[in-house]
């Protein structure tokens, strides 16, 4: 059964039952260790630890649980049974809902930390009571934590291919669906075409909504699709793309992890294609790939 998260950013005043901790030093969260493996701590506050926070943040509720979220200095000892994992891994140790929720805490920490002053006048800024948002008291600019949407689209040919691509600092045999940044005035789908045309040169159709997925890295919103070729040469750029082509759905290349919506949505669409029974005297566009 799925958590319920309520959230929040308005603390209790008198809680005196233990909340959930999420304790950040850079990007990487807290764990203890138990008899059941990693967890977040759990206790009344985490000073009494002897921990000092440089910042907190309460987050609402979560499975019933008061949640916090809390940044340390650069250094420091942490207790004996105590360690940090990045978020990445978190969100592998982590059920679904807990590993969102590490990444929303270290987004607001972060963005909490990058706006103590105004980006206008350089006053020192400070939190507002009414909603998650800090705000200058001598200019009254406001700020509020920051979300960049970014686009992901899987390609196929019409057949059993689909069209995934390899960024030179990634590992040689590892590929991926395309994706990019949305800019200002576009729409998603707009995205959606320019980075396909930008990263490898083809053209698009039949766009599709497919899902989404918060990504803390630093502070994005996965929105993935589907299309289909249209036309065009596959020529990956050799900036953003070093290597782009198209694979069979029996032969595809290593995938990023199953954490990542990236994965999700290469094995939904292949699982698909691989399942659709061979039309008779039907076969895929002809395309080229370099």
């Amino acid at each position: 059964m799925t958590a319920l998260y309520i959230p929040s950013h308005i603390a209790p005043e008198n809680r005196n039952e233990p909340a959930l901790w999420f304790v950040f030093q850079n990007a990487s969260v807290a764990v203890c260790t138990d008899a059941d493996g990693p967890c977040l701590p759990r206790c009344i506050h985490v000073t009494q630890y002897g921990v000092e926070p440089q910042r907190t943040q309460y987050l609402g509720i979560y499975d019933g649980q008061h949640c916090y979220a809390v940044q340390l200095g650069e250094s420091g000892p942490l207790p004996e049974n105590w360690r940090f994992i990045g978020l990445r891994e978190a969100f592998a140790v982590f059920d679904v809902e807990l590993g969102a929720l590490s990444g929303r805490a270290f987004q607001i920490l972060e963005w909490d930390r990058n706006h103590q002053y105004c980006s206008r006048c350089g006053t020192p800024t400070l939190p507002r009571r009414d909603e998650r948002s800090r705000s200058c008291p001598s200019c009254r600019l406001t700020t509020y934590p920051p979300i960049s949407p970014a686009i992901m689209v899987l390609i196929t040919d019409g057949g059993r291919r689909v069209l995934l691509a390899r960024k030179s600092s990634w590992a040689p045999d590892r590929y991926s669906a395309l994706a990019g940044f949305v800019e200002p005035g576009e729409t998603l789908e707009d995205t959606v075409a320019r980075e396909t045309r930008e990263e490898v040169g083809v053209e698009v159709r039949n766009i599709r909504y497919f899902g989404s997925q918060p990504w803390p890295f630093p502070h994005s919103l996965m929105i993935a699709f589907t299309a289909e070729y249209a036309g065009g040469e596959v020529r990956p750029d050799g900036v953003e793309i070093e290597e782009a082509r198209w694979f069979d759905v029996d032969e595809l290349p290593k995938l990023p992890p199953s954490i990542s919506i990236s994965r999700r949505l290469i094995d939904t669409i292949t699982a698909e294609l691989a399942a659709k029974p061979s039309q008779p005297g039907s076969t895929p566009f002809s395309m080229s790939a370099k």
